[in-house]
């Protein structure tokens, strides 16, 4: 039977050979002197290493030609180049037919191939402006980057979130969340309040996506109209359910774009405007009366509910009643089915969860320069925070026998793609 042989862990001899500079670092470090940035312990060290490796270079190179060409070294070239671990000075060697083109470092370049780019777009994402960014890079790594420089990185995710905004959708969502959030942004030397339209969809296999982010000045059914058409010309066939707040036509435009689809109102904003004008003393009551109404077992149920309410309330609240009459079909559309369907389609707050990570980044901004800023603001938000909006929460599997059972093929048929 053979034996293992055990891998033997690296030595400090095997990192820094040199004794002498490995005397070196070791007094440093016990001194208390910083890692990373500039005239950092690992900095000179990384320094030291990508110059022993650009000398291997030519090297290599000159001894492939040493039997056809009498080429030989010509000095070196100098150049400062950023790195996530600090500024390095670097001494290029060049040859004397200047055939030598560089690996580590190309001729032109001004960065080791460090993400610098990814650190970047990674502090912007989390809601840094350029000149935070700057400071960060220059406290945490002594790379010295312009502001220039930052925009530019970020302006390159543009060409990214125009593909991300056209890109081909999944033909059948179970259930799409319609919901809007406000910012303002500067306009013709005015600043201005312009809504971000979201739309967050949950396709036939329970899986969550942000269907697009649509920037306009009001929000408006028009304007939501026209986004559900961009919808069905990015391959969006079929709509189960939308789910929506209690803006005015919203059905309407929905209708027109997907007449079959089933449209719930959020009981959560519906609750929210009934008790606008309830008095402290009373809030606790009368939301605990509401909730008999959309947690009753069936339509007849709620109804009765709401009688009761009504004979409670109506002296002192007058306007209650009348507004849960008045959209009582789109407010108890979920009531025709069961439990875990019900929990899913009641209620906007999947996308309000969505738009509280979009805040989260955005809540020290008092006004973007432009729409493109406040974009790619966004854009970077939601992809460095994927894992707290794109995971499922719901139990699919009963969802998913219910929605056979209730839409048979118009659901089926897209389960197998």
């Amino acid at each position: 039977m053979e034996k293992k042989t055990r891998e033997r862990k690296p030595r400090m001899e095997d990192l820094i050979p040199d004794p002498k500079k490995r005397t070196e670092v070791l007094s440093r470090l016990y001194k208390g002197d910083p890692i990373l940035g500039e005239g950092g312990i690992f900095t000179d060290m990384l320094q030291t290493f990508v110059n022993a490796a650009l000398e291997g270079e030519i090297d290599h190179h000159l001894k492939d030609q040493s039997i056809l060409s009498d080429n030989r070294r010509n000095g070196h070239t100098h150049k400062l180049v950023r790195s996530s671990a600090g500024p390095l000075e670097v001494h290029t060697p060049r040859d004397r037919d200047g055939e030598h083109e560089p690996i580590l470092i190309k001729k032109w370049e001004r960065e080791l191939g460090t993400g610098l780019d990814d650190i970047i777009l990674s502090l912007y994402a989390r809601g840094q402006s350029v000149e935070d960014v700057r400071y960060q890079l220059r406290k945490l790594y002594g790379v010295d980057v312009s502001a220039g420089t930052i925009s530019s990185v970020t302006d390159h995710v543009w060409t990214e979130i125009i593909e991300w905004q056209q890109r081909p959708l999944f033909p059948c969502q179970t259930i799409v969340y319609l919901d809007a959030i406000h910012y303002k942004v500067r306009e013709d030397g005015h600043i201005i309040s312009k809504a971000i339209y979201t739309v967050f969809g949950v396709d036939v296999h329970g899986e969550r996506d942000i269907l697009g982010l649509y920037l306009s000045e009001n929000e408006g059914s028009r304007q939501w109209g026209l986004i559900l058409e961009d919808l069905k010309n990015r391959g969006v066939v079929e709509v189960l359910f939308f789910c929506v707040d209690g803006l005015s036509g919203f059905k309407d435009v929905i209708e027109q774009v997907y007449p079959k689809s089933i449209v719930q109102r959020c009981i959560v904003h519906m609750i929210r405007n009934s008790t606008r004008f309830v008095s402290d003393k009373d809030i606790k009551t009368v939301c605990a009366d509401l909730r008999k109404i959309y947690s009753s077992a069936d339509r007849q149920q709620a109804e009765v509910a709401l009688e009761a309410f009504g004979e409670r309330w109506n002296a002192r609240y007058k306007e209650i009643k009348p507004k849960w009459v008045e959209n009582w079909d789109e407010l108890m559309a979920f009531m025709d089915y069961g439990g875990n369907i019900r929990r899913m389609i009641y209620t906007t707050n999947p996308v309000e969860a969505l738009h509280r990570v979009m805040r989260k980044v955005t809540k020290s901004k008092g006004a973007w320069v432009n729409d493109k800023g406040l974009l790619k603001q966004l854009y970077l938000a939601l992809k460095y925070n994927e894992k707290s909006w794109k995971r499922k929460s719901f139990n699919w599997m009963p969802i998913h026998r219910e929605l056979i059972d209730k839409f048979g093929n118009r659901y089926a048929e897209y389960v197998v793609q």
